[in-house]
């Protein structure tokens, strides 16, 4: 397991002096990219090997915000690599060491010079640890996210560079920020699933559709085709606490 400790800035905070749910995803991502290049296994090492792990799937469930100035504590262990996938679990803990998110995350190795998956090698993967903790127990759902006929469109989001990564493509956490735009701000997302699908770059102009669910909605981040760059789905409720 690797893990960080943190206090949750003014900065990362909404309206109601919380964690924002795009600082969530801030802290996971940022927490297995430290354990990376730690290893020796971070950007530069990619790059150097023409690969780069992108993300499939995220499922993130809140089971409570952290406030402003809270000390937490991010945690992250990668629990199995099969073929090119790589499967990785999170935390995000206060300081009593009780969970405030439980995240899962499905992930896999690409072949920037050829363009294509790419099997992963135990140097990929050495100092991972894996087979050392278990996976994290929460109710896992599907990767494949529904997606219905009914929905509305929202006004298109250029994508800027303010979007875009290390990859070129716009960052994970960023199309939940475009999704999270476009629904009632009052929301609170208490679960969160993400299917990624392909790449947006800088220029693009991104569609969302959205679909209103009994549990809350799913918006899906979309070119001007119809095809998708991303599913979001979120449950949530409008009575926050």
């Amino acid at each position: 397991m690797y893990n960080f400790g943190s206090r949750v800035r003014y900065s990362e905070t909404d309206e109601y002096g919380k964690l924002t749910l795009t600082g969530i995803l801030n802290y996971l991502q940022d927490c297995s990219t430290f354990q990376s290049e730690d290893n020796g296994l971070g950007i530069s090492y990619l790059n150097e090997s023409h690969k780069a792990w992108w993300l499939s799937s995220w499922q993130i469930v809140v089971d409570r915000y952290p406030a402003l100035g809270e000390e937490i504590d991010v945690s992250t262990w990668p629990y199995a690599f099969k073929g090119f996938y790589g499967y990785r679990n999170f935390t995000i803990c206060d300081k009593k060491g009780k969970y405030l998110v439980r995240a899962n995350s499905v992930w896999f190795l690409f072949d920037t010079e050829k363009d294509r998956p790419v099997k992963i090698q135990p140097e990929d993967i050495r100092g991972y640890g894996v087979g050392t903790e278990e996976m994290l127990s929460m109710e896992y759902a599907p990767r494949k996210i529904l997606v219905s006929e009914d929905y509305t469109i929202s006004e298109p989001v250029m994508v800027s560079k303010h979007h875009i990564d290390t990859n070129h493509h716009v960052n994970n956490a960023k199309y939940v920020e475009i999704a999270r735009e476009v629904l009632p701000a009052e929301l609170e997302v208490k679960e969160l699933r993400v299917e990624y699908k392909k790449a947006a770059v800088f220029g693009d102009a991104v569609y969302p559709r959205i679909s209103p669910t009994k549990e809350g909605y799913v918006v899906s981040l979309c070119d001007g085709e119809g095809s998708a760059y991303a599913v979001v789905w979120l449950r949530g409720t409008t009575e926050r606490k």
